[in-house]
């Protein structure tokens, strides 16, 4: 069977329809005002609750003639063809598949039946359930306050051009605030229409598979015969959603729905746009963060064959030409100075002197305070204290940064994958002072993100070259470029400071680090510790700074398990037990440790240098814990197998979920095991995979993975299974060798072989 998943791919060679990308295989805050509408024999509903009848606004945003799709996430057509609305990008991650499969349950759809298409880089897809899941964490609301925050949240999610896809958030705030309620109002005025027309009582009908049933009359019809009727009823602004013993899509491990067209060829990402008249861009940025162009000798550049036009850009200069490869040569026959700033000497060297001092004389801000760290620490019977440092990070997202702009007479048409196509939009919109309304963007596929393609700066660079040069250009970044001109993970110091009482059990947990990020529980602990202060200073750092996959839990998990660990090994304590028996009062947390503890046979002996390292962390409401075995015979450390457990709730997509564990175990590997952005001379040293490595494949271990269910709310999945892997593996070596791993990455740090 097959299904057709539509990208909002609109280029001038299909003329503004809809790329069409075959798919094989199978397929609370509730409340919304839905919005219904027939247009050419469509019914919208809108999946939120939004103040007002948004009938109008919806009509100017319509896909094809007779058909208008705005604000709202389904659609049925007469000739009941039910399409998704996804507003989040796919980068990897399934998103389509596990949204779409939440709406289709709810709705009792034909999932193998079913479109899909990505919103439009429009306000009225601003993401306000994502917004109202960051102020309210997931819990919640009381009906009666529903339509007055609801619409607070859209107001919010408008001003700020809230369309991203990041955070752990699709799930567990899009999925289950807007693509479940969706389904479950639609599915209710379809069968509210269907049983006016049949005169007889909804409780006599039942659903499936995209049709209608009325067992007492043998009658059955699709849905979409009853979309015009069902479009000029009132929503229920609180649909019942299922009980999750009654699911028959979420819970299950279906087919992901991008993947055929990524094996096939057919998928498009950014890199794959094409333009009428196209050139190609390259660019050569300031090495050091701030500089700008002091001076510039194009002329050799400009005379080489292809090439097109060379452009001062302020803080970078572009070449145009008629293909990649003469316009990347261009670049290396520039002559161009860039100016000089107090950051031009900076090393790493110093950075983290500047860091250490910021810990001791800089002003403290509190986090996280329980108790009296000074009071509880009388009559300790022991003080251990630690520092822990871990360094700049790229994304190294395996497509190059790139996007595709044509700019002329007042307006632009933009073509690239971002984590953000609504601020992407509306940041192109004023960097050339156009109106929105002149400014559109057109989604693709995405090859990675991880945090990098939230922030726009090579989608600007499309657009002002191409405006430059008076012609549509794509502009791709050589992988020198991606690396050097990244928005890194930021370099963090921590010192870490804890009072034990004679059996070793911590009476106060102190800890200071630099560069306050998101999200702020990232710091905090789990362990019950009745007296903790957990404080923050600033200290710049001079260069680019942006979100990286699990944010500020990447560095603070690495921290609090590696230090948690050195307070087990002074108690004379097991790694495992020591931190069962300070999450006691968390069940949900001893669940997840058992789970993890057992599938990584904790506990059972190992050939001589092998060794199990074992963590806990909680993010994005997902808590995982890990166990990692390393051999250590030949004296680098080699990941041998990986023990996953992890607690999200419920996984909507079982098989997806896997996946996004396994591929943050081996993001947070590379990261652990060599990744490190160096800074010399205020300039990134690193240039491509052969100084930024990553994970090769030899090099990637056994991973299993088991997932427990709690009747918690739905957690993320992209990014939990990152920040328990370098403390995982940290203890596991100092258990193989006996030296203690306080800085990352493990890797020149003469470790030796283990005997």
């Amino acid at each position: 069977m097959a299904q057709d998943i539509m990208t909002a791919t609109d280029t001038p060679e299909n003329n503004g329809k809809k790329t069409k990308v075959k798919k094989k295989g199978r397929w609370t805050r509730r409340g919304f005002i839905g919005a219904g509408l027939v247009a050419g024999g469509a019914l919208v509903v809108g999946v939120a609750i939004r103040p007002g009848d948004r009938t109008g606004t919806l009509e100017k945003y319509v896909a094809g003639e007779g058909e208008h799709l705005v604000a709202a996430w389904v659609k049925i057509s007469e000739d009941n063809k039910i399409t998704a609305i996804i507003p989040h990008g796919e980068m990897g991650q399934g998103i389509h598949t596990a949204l779409s499969a939440m709406l289709a349950e709810e709705m009792d759809a034909d999932w193998d039946a079913l479109d899909i298409i990505e919103a439009p880089a429009e306000k009225d897809y601003a993401n306000f359930p994502l917004v109202r899941g960051f102020a309210t964490g997931g819990k919640k609301v009381p009906g009666f306050v529903f339509d007055t925050l609801n619409g607070a949240m859209l107001g919010i999610a408008k001003k700020m051009d809230m369309q991203i896809t990041g955070g752990s958030t699709s799930v567990r705030f899009t999925g289950t605030g807007a693509m479940q309620t969706a389904g479950a109002a639609a599915r209710e005025l379809i069968m509210k229409a269907a049983a006016k027309e049949w005169d007889v009582p909804v409780s006599a009908l039942r659903t499936s598979k995209s049709r209608v049933h009325h067992d007492g009359s043998n009658r059955s019809a699709p849905y979409g015969q009853f979309a015009a009727a069902a479009s000029e009823m009132t929503p229920n602004l609180h649909p019942k959603l299922k009980s999750r013993k009654d699911y028959t899509l979420m819970g299950q491990s279906l087919p992901r729905v991008d993947i055929p067209a990524k094996v096939d060829g057919t998928a498009n990402f950014g890199i794959d746009a094409k333009v009428d008249g196209m050139k190609y861009a390259t660019v050569m940025a300031a090495p050091v963060h701030g500089q700008t162009v002091a001076s510039l000798d194009a002329s050799a550049a400009e005379a080489m064959p292809g090439v097109i036009s060379v452009h001062n850009m302020g803080g970078y200069v572009g070449v145009v030409a008629e293909g990649y490869w003469p316009a990347q040569q261009a670049l290396y026959a520039l002559d161009v100075e860039f100016t000089t700033s107090d950051a031009s000497t900076l090393s790493q060297e110093q950075l983290f002197a500047q860091f250490g001092e910021a810990l001791e004389t800089g002003k403290r801000k509190v986090m996280h305070k329980a108790g009296n760290v000074t009071k509880g620490a009388e009559g300790a019977a022991r003080v251990i204290e630690a520092e822990y440092a871990v360094p700049y990070l790229a994304h190294a997202c395996m497509e190059p940064m790139n996007a595709t702009a044509w700019v002329r007479d007042g307006k632009a048409d933009i073509w690239c994958g971002t984590q953000n196509p609504l601020g992407t939009r509306m940041a192109v919109a004023k960097a050339l002072a156009f109106d929105a309304e002149n400014v559109k963007l057109n989604t693709a596929f995405m090859g990675g993100g991880f945090g990098r393609r939230a922030i726009p700066d090579y989608v600007l660079q499309a657009a002002a070259l191409s405006q430059a040069s008076g012609h549509p250009v794509k502009l791709i970044w050589s992988r020198e470029e991606t690396t050097q001109q990244d928005h890194y993970r930021p370099a963090v110091l921590g010192r870490f400071k804890a009072a034990v009482d004679a059996e070793g059990i911590p009476l106060t947990w102190e800890s200071v680090f630099n560069h306050e990020g998101e999200p702020k529980e990232a710091s905090d602990i789990a362990y019950n510790i009745p007296n903790k202060k957990v404080e923050v200073v600033e200290s710049p750092s001079h260069t680019r700074l942006g979100p990286w996959r699990s944010v500020d839990h990447t560095q603070h998990g690495y921290f609090t398990e590696s230090f948690i660990e050195e307070l087990a090994h002074a108690a004379g304590k097991d790694g495992y037990e020591y931190r069962r028996a300070l999450l006691a009062d968390k069940p949900r947390f001893v669940k997840v440790l058992d789970a993890a503890a057992k599938l990584g046979n904790w506990g059972e002996t190992l050939p001589a240098g092998q060794a199990r390292g074992i963590s806990i962390v909680e993010s994005f409401m997902t808590i995982c814990a890990q166990v990692v075995t390393v051999d250590m015979r030949d004296g680098d450390p080699r990941v041998v197998h990986v023990a996953c457990a992890a607690d999200p709730g419920f996984a909507v997509n079982p098989d997806g979920f896997e996946a996004q564990m396994q591929s943050g175990i081996i993001y947070g590997l590379c990261a652990a095991l060599k990744g490190e952005i160096s800074i010399e001379d205020g300039a990134v040293m690193q240039s491509n995979f052969h100084d930024y490595e990553i994970l090769r494949m030899d090099e990637a271990p056994k991973i299993d993975t088991i997932i427990l269910e709690s009747d918690a709310h739905i957690g993320g999945g992209g990014e939990p299974g990152t920040p328990p892997i370098a403390p995982a593996l940290a203890n596991a070596v100092f258990n193989a060798t006996g030296k203690r791993l306080r800085k990352l990455p493990i890797r020149d740090i003469g470790l030796g072989a283990a005997s």
